[in-house]
């Protein structure tokens, strides 16, 4: 899992309940849960609220947004497309990873992230 993003009414506001009630280190962002995969690599996944009037999730129309971490970015797009799965826009590469974005099969839009979690160190 990379993360789950959902809308708020006040995102900031919540992120403030979490911080305070739940002890997440909340930023601008949200939180980032650091964690070590099966070889002991520095892992991450992200929490995010956002505003309810996000236009991110688009063209979905569900609250929520899943993120998954996944590992060759363009060959899955690639075996995606293939399938016929719903690719929605370009891929888009930082200095802390590759993203892009599908529909799933009830108009779920999801985020998968090839990432470069040394980025963040």
């Amino acid at each position: 899992m990379g993360g789950f993003f959902f809308k708020t009414k006040d995102s900031k506001e919540v992120k403030e309940w979490y911080r305070k009630h739940l002890g997440f280190n909340t930023d601008d962002y949200g939180a980032t849960f650091w964690w070590k995969d099966t070889n002991g690599n520095d892992c991450s996944t992200q929490w995010s609220p956002f505003s309810k009037d996000t236009n991110y999730f688009e063209p979905s129309k569900k609250e929520f947004m899943q993120n998954f971490r996944v590992h060759d970015l363009e060959s899955l797009l690639k075996k995606l497309s293939q399938e016929g799965v719903t690719i929605v826009g370009e891929m888009q590469t930082y200095e802390y990873g590759k993203f892009a974005w599908i529909m799933d099969l009830e108009e779920n839009k999801i985020e998968l992230w090839e990432p470069v979690d040394s980025a963040f160190k």
